[in-house]
């Protein structure tokens, strides 16, 4: 239920619109003025709602050289020249909004807005709003009308990054406006039509979500009209040069860096790292090389994250215990990526469980027998006092 924490939730920005987005036709009424629109909007969107898609990187960059990716490319095409829901999945960082605003800049909707939002940034208790509005009067401290993102996509693409976080009951809702391409605000009674095309994302198999009865089959054949799937950094790794580069040239631009090329020996070390945080984690890497100049404390980060950390201890009273030495390595493989899976969700253990594919209960008794609640305690306490800790 909305009420007075929604209107302590939300803030209030000037956002400009784009010159062909204010002269398009048959826009809902009254949502026009003058060239700006005054948008309420959660204050965790860290990124402006309308995006830019004239600095996209060049076709040879985003699809690069791999034999993986050239293959991949020759169906973009196809995908940008309808206007049907489109799903792109895919792992965490592997590009997946950069394909959507590509895909958004050859499309017939190019000249419209295209409108991003991070599903996982928004409690789902306002998410309803930020999608689809409200009227003044709709809730406590609803002081005036706000038009939601649908609205603000209209003759354009909207993007749901992380489809898969929306709760079932909004989902209903988003599966309406699929189907008739119509929707209401909260408090309003009036359908308001709009011309759109959907991209949605998600970095899990939703096949599963709708087995856990997390999502809705229903929802998922309406969005999965067409799919595409980006392959890992690992599967393209060829293609890590050509980024790396990139992403040096831009970044050292940016943070003014004197930072030397990168070398070959560097590029050998890129070509064997296995990038679970795909292209992501290797744009982070290129930003501290461009900060700390060091070719060496890049190395050994990268030579920390592959090094085996369960080199046996050879006995000499005996010869090594195979067994014992395997299941040794695999509980503490084991350790370190459920750490990984909790550091990446905030130390919020659902979705942790989620992310690594076990149940809640599985989860708990392998952090106790890990010991990392220990550790997660210790830093508890060191941390400063007015650091949110996550809540499952």
């Amino acid at each position: 239920m909305l009420n007075r924490e929604y209107a302590e939730y939300l803030g209030k920005e000037k956002l400009a619109l784009p010159q062909e987005f204010r002269r398009a036709a048959g826009g809902p009424k009254g949502f026009y003025s003058s060239g700006e629109l005054t948008v309420v909007r959660a204050a965790t969107q860290g990124v402006p709602l309308t995006l830019r898609t004239d600095d996209l990187p060049p076709d040879e960059l985003i699809f690069g050289r791999s034999a993986v990716m050239q293959e991949f490319r020759q169906k973009i095409p196809k995908f940008a020249a309808t206007n049907v829901p489109l799903l792109i999945q895919g792992e965490s960082g592997t590009g997946k909004g950069v394909l959507a605003r590509y895909i958004h800049s050859r499309s017939k909707f190019a000249a419209g807005p295209f409108v991003n939002l991070n599903c996982a940034a928004i409690p789902g208790t306002l998410l309803e709003s930020e999608l689809f509005g409200y009227e003044r009067g709709a809730f406590t401290g609803a002081y005036s009308s706000k038009p939601g993102l649908v609205e603000m996509a209209h003759m354009g693409t909207l993007f749901l990054d992380g489809i898969d976080e929306i709760d079932l009951p909004l989902q209903a809702k988003l599966l309406q406006l699929l189907q008739d391409t119509q929707f209401s605000r909260i408090g309003g009674g009036e359908d308001i039509t709009v011309q759109i095309r959907v991209i949605c994302a998600t970095s899990r198999p939703l096949e599963h979500e709708i087995a856990a009865g997390r999502f809705r089959a229903d929802l998922y054949y309406r969005i999965n009209v067409a799919r595409v799937e980006l392959p890992a950094l690992r599967l393209r790794i060829d293609d890590v040069p050509q980024l790396a580069m990139h992403f040096y040239e831009r970044l050292r631009k940016r943070h003014k860096s004197s930072a030397g090329p990168v070398s070959p020996v560097l590029l050998r070390l890129f070509e064997k790292h296995t990038w679970p945080g795909n292209i992501r984690e290797l744009e982070n890497l290129m930003e501290r090389y461009v900060i700390l100049g060091s070719e060496e404390t890049i190395a050994e980060e990268l030579a920390n994250w592959e090094r085996t950390q369960v080199a046996p201890e050879r006995s000499t009273n005996g010869p090594i215990q195979l067994k014992n030495v395997t299941r040794k390595a695999v509980r503490e493989l084991e350790s370190r990526i459920i750490l990984s899976a909790l550091e990446a969700n905030s130390w919020n253990r659902k979705r942790a469980a989620r992310d690594l594919r076990i149940s809640y209960r599985t989860l708990l008794y392998k952090i106790r027998q890990a010991g990392l609640t220990a550790k997660r305690s210790s830093e508890a306490a060191n941390a400063p006092t007015n650091v949110p800790v996550a809540s499952d």
